[in-house]
């Protein structure tokens, strides 16, 4: 298993990217369905949301509503899981959906 990555501070910038794809807020509808969307931080989730339904909207389920690429995320000392899903104008992940890896990191 892979050691986790240190972080010496609670609040850390983190910054999201995507290639061959457009970021827009939500709400905004792409020309051609499924070209755009903006940007979920799943923080800590034992297992991903139903990807046929909208993406939550809680502490573990972040919105980025106004297509931001970055975000200060405040996190307690200890070990957490982060990954990012990609969802559509209504917050749905695209089909198929477009996310990362799950990473892990420890916050010291």
């Amino acid at each position: 298993m892979e050691r986790p990555a240190s972080i010496p501070a609670t609040n850390v910038k983190v910054k999201f990217g995507i290639k061959r794809f457009g970021i827009t807020p939500a709400g905004t509808k792409s020309e051609i369905r499924h070209t755009a969307g903006h940007h979920h931080l799943l923080v800590d989730i034992k297992q991903l949301p139903n990807l046929d339904e909208p993406i939550p909207r809680d502490a573990q389920h972040i919105h980025y509503d106004q297509g931001e690429t970055e975000t200060i995320l405040e996190l307690v000392p200890g070990r957490h899981t982060l990954q990012l899903l990609l969802g559509d104008e209504t917050h749905e992940p695209h089909d198929p959906p477009l996310m990362s890896e799950r990473i892990t990191v420890t916050v010291q």
